[in-house]
């Protein structure tokens, strides 16, 4: 039995997961600053939309647009930027650092949820124009 086919896989398989998990991840667009203390939780009257920065980053933007919290994940959340979207599960009325979002493909016509990535605490920013 031949096992350089199988230790190649393996391999390539092992490249597939570590890609884009090495060196400095570039700031997000727009540039932010924050403007208060970091919150564990937001409740979900204070945010009416959300804007996916990239897999790293998603700001959660209050009413007018006038308030907006940035979450920086903790780890890499894989399909987020890609999807532009997100689900998430709380039996609570806010969204809390302990919580987990999904990704959503689509697939066909349907979604499909991707892997859990787990929040951060929310930052009050001012968004550089």
């Amino acid at each position: 039995m031949n096992k350089a086919p199988a230790a190649l896989l393996l391999l390539a398989l092992v490249a597939a997961c570590t890609q884009g998990e090495m060196g400095e991840t570039p700031a997000p667009s727009p540039v932010a600053e924050a403007i208060g203390e970091p919150r564990d939780c937001l409740p979900l009257t204070q945010f009416s939309n959300t804007r996916i920065r990239d897999d790293h980053t998603i700001d959660f933007i209050g009413g007018a647009g006038n308030k907006v919290w940035r979450v920086t994940l903790p780890n890499r959340c894989n399909g987020l930027k890609s999807a532009d979207t997100f689900t998430y599960e709380t039996s609570l009325s806010q969204l809390c650092r302990q919580d987990i979002i999904y990704p959503l493909q689509q697939l066909g016509g349907s979604f499909q949820r991707g892997p859990g990535c787990g929040l951060a605490p929310f930052v009050p920013v001012k968004l550089a124009r």
